[in-house]
């Protein structure tokens, strides 16, 4: 009877555990995100509400060392090019804590040409759930997420065949519905403070 009662005491501790993990992390699509503030590479105080787009705005999770990332660097900088002039904004948000400020921010001036705030703690990435870089959130002039995932269905660029952000883009400035606004995000793990 013991040890019906500790193997009953221990999956409930697993399945608690694992759901309060699902939890706090799980900002899904149609969820509004509060204003924030971060440090941008110089050190400056960034807020999302006044750095956001007037038909829209990527949060981008980065990293100077991910292959992956180094894979879509010219991706990001062609699609946040291609968007600005159409009033969606990216800003670039760095949370590894293995990722000097310094290597951080030679990195975000040679590949970028939006900010990138600096994650300090992953604070950001626990609260929306982000898990790897490259991974995108795509959120509305009210601050509502609208898609959630990958850039596009390629890491080497070489066989794209969902441009998920594009589509997402496009459909939200044409005033349709968004047909998928969620996809896998692959790439490298965000190195987290404690993970």
């Amino acid at each position: 009877m013991k040890r019906i009662n500790i193997l009953i005491v221990a999956i409930v501790a697993v399945f608690a555990f694992a759901s309060a993990g699902k939890a706090q992390s799980n900002f899904a699509v149609g969820a509004t995100l509060e204003d924030f503030t971060l440090s941008d590479t110089n050190g400056k105080s960034r807020s999302f509400n006044q750095l956001k787009g007037k038909n829209g705005t990527v949060l981008v999770f980065l990293s100077a060392q991910c292959p992956v990332v180094k894979m879509y660097n010219e991706r990001i900088s062609k699609i946040a090019a291609d968007y600005a002039a159409k009033g969606i904004n990216f800003i670039g948000i760095n949370s590894n804590v293995t990722e000097s400020l310094e290597w951080v921010k030679s990195n975000a001036e040679e590949n970028y040409k939006f900010p990138v705030l600096i994650d300090k703690g992953n604070v950001w990435a626990d609260k929306l759930g982000a898990t790897v870089t490259p991974e995108v959130y795509f959120f509305n002039e009210k601050n509502a997420l609208l898609y959630h995932g990958a850039i596009d269905n390629d890491r080497s660029g070489k066989n794209i065949s969902d441009n998920f952000l594009r589509a997402a883009f496009d459909a939200k400035l044409e005033g349709k519905t968004i047909s998928k606004t969620k996809s896998n995000a692959f790439g490298c793990t965000i190195k987290r403070v404690n993970g």
